[in-house]
């Protein structure tokens, strides 16, 4: 199973992969520097949950039907132009207005222990959401494990289904290690007390990032 693997190139290529900018990177970012570390980096299980989806239906062969119907890969492109640009408008939306929604919930009080701890548990699973959304709707992603996990398999190689898994499981710890620098790159911003204008900055920034990601999502063909 190991040895059908060429492993010295992947990492390399599997690592500039991950660290590209992408929209899940730049929820990262964003989340880091507006709710901290832990709550970036629980946010970000949704994406790999989405990813961990893909790797198991690539290895069953459900990427290479996306990847040859033309209707499949437009229904999921559209899902996912629609959500970045109604994330992306949302945090303009946010960078305009000057006030994120962890500091309305600051504003608003917190009169008990178990009030705090239900809007911690909301926010946690409403970050991870995000993420999962923004990941499970890029057909790109479903793509990428498609015909980029099978380019590191040795040409001998018999049954696939195993490496392609392994592959699936190794990307996915690089690109967590990723999510930690972008999460840990947003929290320490965060922590050296940066001013509410160059944080609404970052977030315009972001949003038009989104916006961007949108337009190039919607401009691709299948």
């Amino acid at each position: 199973m190991f040895s059908d693997v060429e492993w010295a190139t992947f990492f390399p290529a599997a690592l500039l992969v991950a660290a590209t900018p992408g929209a899940n990177q730049l929820l990262s970012l964003r989340n880091g520097l507006r709710h901290g570390l832990a709550p970036a980096m629980s946010a970000s299980l949704g994406r790999f949950t989405a990813f961990a989806l893909m790797v198991v239906g690539v290895a069953a062969g459900l990427g290479a039907v996306l990847a040859a119907s033309a209707v499949a890969f437009n229904v999921i492109k559209w899902c996912g132009v629609a959500y970045l640009v109604w994330l992306g408008g949302r945090t303009l939306v946010t960078a305009l207005r000057g006030r994120s929604d962890g500091e309305r919930e600051a504003g608003a009080g917190r009169p008990a222990a178990d009030g705090a701890d239900r809007q911690d548990g909301v926010r946690s699973w409403r970050l991870a959401r995000q993420e999962f959304l923004v990941a499970a709707s890029n057909p790109k992603a479903l793509i990428l494990f498609t015909v980029f996990l099978p380019q590191f398999l040795v040409h001998d190689a018999g049954d696939v289904a195993v490496p392609l898994l392994l592959l699936g499981v190794a990307y996915i710890a690089v690109e967590f290690l990723c999510a930690c620098g972008y999460a840990a790159l947003g929290s320490r911003l965060r922590s050296m007390g940066i001013s509410r204008r160059t944080r609404r900055v970052l977030d315009g920034f972001t949003g038009v990032a989104m916006l961007g990601l949108a337009g190039w999502l919607a401009t691709e063909q299948h």
